[in-house]
């Protein structure tokens, strides 16, 4: 992952993919369901970068249902099941937790495994994508570990990702000053109507303070994944014994009074002369985890979110469909909006 997907050189090379088709795709709908747009945009930045296909046509429903699979997975691996507590009871899986979850996983698993017996009957070709490289360490991965490794990382960088774009576009439209703030950086520095590209957000510090200040108040991971103790730790007084499964709340860091000024507003300006990070740093912010297990994804997802949010809030004027925005979240391992942003692109 970090040599041939997310390594700088290898991101360069396909950043052109991930957002024209967004921003064609909105010129031509009178409404966008921004996060399913977003999850449109993001499966095919990881399928063109693993498979050179798009996964998502979007004149066919293909990204609608890899989306509500991947969804799926999301919720039911996040629901409390008490295995999680009392490891005896897995062999019974009272709530159906796997049984749900073998059939979400082999879904998937057949897609991927379709694209890999395509690649495998064209003659052999020089390497040129993810896919190539994997298929030609036989004796390091065999071809089940390459599928599980697929579904780990679209499960991972696609829901993550557009929840993100779409719940940063939920905050601008519900709040005013910062849309206007932020398309006001976008004109001066890169120009009315353009799109944003990757050498541009470096350029564009409020918009990296509305992305910070989304991933505070709407962690997409509020959990992160479970950790496990390896050996018997003491934690303020309070001995942790090997093998406990341990959760960090991410969501209660970021609306902890004793932390954020005021954490229940959306601010990004608290960010605007700030050294917090998302690297993994700054324990108050640690979206994408800390330390040795910190998610990899971190660089691509930094500079997609980024892009798509600029592009789509400086090609258009929106406003929401309806003229009521909901709030309201939906919890599995990534938090969700509970009602899709359905909001309508006005051409500038």
């Amino acid at each position: 992952m970090t040599s041939n997907i997310f390594s700088p050189s290898r991101l360069d090379a396909n950043q052109h993919l991930r957002t024209r088709k967004l921003i064609t795709y909105c010129r031509t709908a009178d409404v966008v369901d921004v996060g399913r747009a977003a999850f449109q945009t993001a499966l095919n930045a990881l399928s063109n970068t693993i498979f050179s296909v798009d996964l998502a046509d979007p004149v066919s429903d293909s990204a609608r249902e890899f989306k509500e699979i991947i969804s799926s997975i999301m919720e039911v691996a996040g629901k409390p099941n008490p295995v999680d507590f009392f490891p005896f009871l897995a062999i019974f899986d009272p709530l159906g937790i796997r049984r749900r979850l073998s059939v979400y996983f082999g879904k998937v698993i057949d897609i991927f495994s379709s694209l890999i017996d395509e690649r495998l009957e064209k003659p052999k070709e020089e390497m040129n994508d993810v896919i190539d490289i994997l298929l030609s360490m036989p004796q390091e991965i065999d071809r089940t570990h390459v599928e599980h490794l697929c579904l780990d990382l679209f499960a991972a960088g696609t829901d993550t990702t557009s929840s993100t774009v779409e719940w940063a576009m939920a905050e601008a439209l519900k709040n005013p000053e910062t849309m206007k703030r932020a398309k006001a950086e976008l004109e001066e520095v890169i120009g009315k109507g353009k799109m944003v590209r990757e050498g541009d957000i470096s350029r564009l510090p409020y918009l990296q303070c509305i992305v910070k200040e989304t991933l505070r108040l709407h962690p997409p991971v509020p959990f992160l994944i479970p950790r496990k103790v390896e050996e018997d730790v003491e934690v303020s007084g309070h001995r942790v014994p090997k093998g406990s499964q341990v959760f960090v709340n991410l969501w209660a860091i970021g609306r902890d009074p004793k932390v954020w000024e005021k954490p229940l507003d959306f601010n990004p300006l608290r960010f605007l002369n700030s050294e917090v990070d998302v690297k993994g740093k700054d324990y108050e912010l640690i979206p994408f985890g800390a330390g040795r297990r910190i998610c990899p994804g971190l660089t691509l997802a930094m500079r997609m979110v980024p892009v798509m949010l600029g592009s789509l809030l400086n090609s258009f004027d929106w406003k929401v469909e309806g003229g009521k925005l909901e709030m309201d979240d939906k919890f599995g391992i990534t938090l969700v909006k509970a009602q899709p942003l359905r909001a309508v692109p006005i051409p500038l």
